[in-house]
């Protein structure tokens, strides 16, 4: 399922938050083209250094990196879908915090589960999950302009927020679960993270909302 746009509502102001995100990270991203891995590797975040306290801005940085056209655009797809409404829920400025915060929150996910690991980390995806988190207890019941694909089959749906992110987390979850259980160091998806970020969406998502969104949107 790829989720398109929020079919029950619209923003009252333009996500200039949103989109300024999404130019940001392909900026970012086309400079990652013309400087190559040296570039990337500099700026993405390794567990180990992290926990030994070397290039604590990647916990930052790493979440504006994507490591191919596919991985970014796969990210700028979700957080397009999802972003325009909490940006409207919470107000430019705290939606600006909320996004940051929460990519910091799923970056720091990762250092439980892979503390030690050499592997560099990178990419929008765990801000995305804190930005899906907070849109899951803000517009559970939103139906959500979705792409669906059965088998050869390719049609445009509508599918309730809570069954399409509840879907993505609980698919987090599984996959977490099973990487944890084979004990072994490889790249690849970042599941702690996507994790750690809705967690921290869900939770936090209603202490930066307005009080005018709390009560338009209850």
């Amino acid at each position: 399922m790829i989720p398109l746009t929020d079919a029950s509502r619209r923003p009252t102001s333009f996500p200039s938050i949103t989109l300024s995100i999404i130019v940001i990270n392909f900026i970012v991203f086309i400079i990652e083209l013309i400087y190559g891995d040296p570039f990337v590797l500099r700026w993405s975040m390794v567990p180990n250094d992290v926990a030994s306290g070397k290039h604590l801005e990647t916990i930052v940085t790493s979440m504006f990196l994507h490591a191919s056209w596919t991985h970014i655009i796969g990210n700028m797809v979700f957080l397009w879908a999802f972003g325009p409404e909490v940006e409207d829920s919470m107000g430019k400025g705290r939606y600006a915090a909320f996004y940051l915060i929460g990519g910091i929150v799923a970056s720091l996910s990762m250092l439980p589960v892979n503390m030690h690991s050499t592997i560099p980390n990178l990419g929008a995806s765990g801000a995305i999950a804190a930005v899906m988190g907070a849109f899951l207890v803000t517009f559970p019941t939103d139906q959500i302009r979705t792409i669906l694909f059965l088998f050869v089959f390719v049609t445009i749906t509508y599918v309730p927020a809570i069954i399409l992110i509840g879907f993505w987390f609980l698919s987090q979850l599984w996959d977490a679960g099973t990487v944890v259980s084979t004990s072994t160091q490889t790249g690849g998806v970042a599941y702690a993270a996507h994790i750690g970020g809705m967690l921290f969406g869900m939770i936090f998502a209603r202490f930066f909302q307005t009080t005018t969104s709390k009560q338009q949107y209850a």
